[in-house]
């Protein structure tokens, strides 16, 4: 029989509050953009308070905030919210910048190998 799990997106407004805050943007600015009011996005961020279905597609698409793992918090097939982001920010960097997070993400795998 299925085992009915209670949904808790309060990772979830964490993760659109982080997100938020990394662009610069206010909890006003926010809520005027997806016509909203400011009250409703603290609570989303700060109480986990389950946003409609378009409301989540809307802040995960906008923030680029995978849901999956917050859905399925035990499945690491999907990419991570952060993931995603440092993904979005790759796609804006030349072969110039591309170099330099090579070497540094180079860098750290190896000083992870002389760590272990």
């Amino acid at each position: 029989m299925y085992q009915r799990k209670q949904c808790n997106l309060k990772a979830f407004g964490q993760a659109v509050r982080e997100a938020r805050e990394s662009r610069g943007m206010t909890r006003e600015h926010l809520a005027e953009g997806l016509d909203l009011s400011a009250r409703y996005i603290m609570y989303i961020e700060t109480r986990g308070q389950h946003p409609g279905l378009q409301r989540l597609y809307e802040l995960a698409t906008l923030f680029n905030i995978s849901i999956d793992q917050f859905f399925f918090p035990d499945s690491s097939g999907s990419k991570t919210t952060l993931r995603r982001q440092i993904d979005s920010l790759l796609d804006d960097m030349d072969d110039s910048d591309l170099a330099v997070i090579n070497a540094t993400a180079k860098a750290i795998h190896e000083s992870k190998k002389l760590n272990e």
